[in-house]
């Protein structure tokens, strides 16, 4: 009996089987010990990309304080949230895993502001623009050389379907996803399968409670300024009376992993209700679905919107977050204006790709370079380019 049989047994009807894998675009020979999911997963941890996400943030740079996530911190909470619904809903757990880890690849230095400032740049040079989406999916399907065989990680069908559909059905498709579907269709106009929308679905649970926990340890926002939340604000008074004279701390602590308990009971219990009402028979009528199959309720997707508003107001937009923003912008763009004004400052390999090509596509060129620095690897450069007296 094969590996692939064994994992296989304990799934739905409607969780993806490794052995009826739509397989890759690149035929090769499979393990004889691990799935072809699990193959992705390992593929993906062993990429250069996803060591990179160590020096990747969100909303704070590296050096601003060691416990703060990065985006692999991040993305190990959303693999271990995704692997524990999954195994209730008999889902299977190594492509929910692999998507999970995949899903932030694309994620430029600085977070959000690097991305912003990188698209702006792009546009700028008529290079189009950035999206950190696509930029996992070219990663996964292009700028990976690793292999010997082909570009990319060449990961099943299940597993880039599910990272390319992480936001839902792709309406308006980046020209090099179109291309790429023309040989490989990704059924574009789908739901994503049942694993990548409980992956999904974690990476709102990660990301809300990782922000709380962040902003309050940063000093962004107080307890006292989350009590009037509905979905913070109960667990708060429910800790505390359950432990009374409790340190901030643990209080912290105690209230974000009962939150993120709550969420995921709400995502099991609505995602049930609507297995039971939909009875899909195979991870086709899960993607043929009108609506996503793994849901949160109303009520609960009402309660983090709320929650959503309030990071958004109180840590994305905070004056200390903004003027880093402002300094993380100047190191991107003129990473980005010195390479592609002088492609020579390139390290050998991507100088030679660049200085082959036209403007617009050696800015494209320059675009995933510095896409794929890490927070200190960036201002390193920056410091090397700009300061006289640093080494080169």
């Amino acid at each position: 009996m094969s590996v692939k049989t064994v994992n296989a047994r304990s799934l739905a009807a409607y969780a993806s089987d490794p052995d009826a894998s739509r397989g890759r675009r690149h035929a090769e020979p499979e393990s004889a010990t691990r799935s072809v999911f699990q193959r992705d997963r390992d593929r993906i941890v062993h990429s250069g990309a996803f060591r990179r996400l160590q020096y990747k943030t969100q909303v704070f740079v590296y050096h601003e304080g060691d416990y703060f996530r990065t985006r692999l911190t991040h993305s190990l909470e959303v693999a271990q949230i995704t692997r524990s619904v999954c195994r209730q809903l008999g889902l299977n757990e190594d492509l929910a895993e692999a998507v999970a880890l995949a899903h932030d690849l694309g994620h430029t230095p600085f977070g959000h502001a690097g991305e912003e400032e990188l698209g702006r740049q792009l546009k700028a040079h008529r290079a189009g623009s950035f999206d950190h989406n696509v930029q996992t999916f070219r990663i996964l399907t292009a700028l990976e050389h690793r292999y010997a065989g082909f570009d990319g990680l060449n990961l099943t069908w299940e597993s880039l379907e599910g990272v390319v559909k992480h936001n839902g059905p792709v309406r308006e498709p980046a020209p090099e996803l179109s291309a790429f579907c023309r040989d490989f269709d990704l059924e574009l106009g789908t739901h994503a399968g049942p694993e990548a929308q409980v992956a999904a679905l974690a990476d709102d649970i990660a990301y809300d409670n990782h922000d709380i926990d962040d902003g309050l340890r940063a000093g962004l926002f107080t307890l006292a300024e989350l009590e009037d939340l509905d979905l913070v604000g109960p667990v708060l008074h429910e800790v505390r009376a359950a432990h009374p004279g409790i340190d901030e701390p643990r209080l912290i602590h105690e209230a974000v992993r009962r939150m993120i308990d709550r969420m995921v009971g709400d995502l099991l219990s609505e995602t049930q209700r609507r297995l039971h009402e939909l009875a899909p028979d195979s991870p086709a009528a899960v993607r043929g679905a009108s609506a996503p199959v793994v849901a949160f309720s109303d009520a609960m997707r009402q309660k983090e919107r709320a929650l959503r508003q309030f990071l958004f107001e109180r840590m994305y937009r905070h004056f200390k977050v903004n003027r880093m923003t402002q300094k993380v912008r100047r190191v991107v763009r003129e990473l980005f204006e010195q390479y592609t004004r002088a492609p020579n400052c390139l390290p050998p390999d991507w100088r030679a790709h660049a200085e082959a090509l036209d403007a617009p596509q050696r800015a494209r060129v320059v675009g995933d370079y510095i896409a794929g620095m890490t927070d200190r690897y960036a201002i390193e450069e920056h410091r090397k380019l700009f300061d006289v007296t640093a080494a080169t």
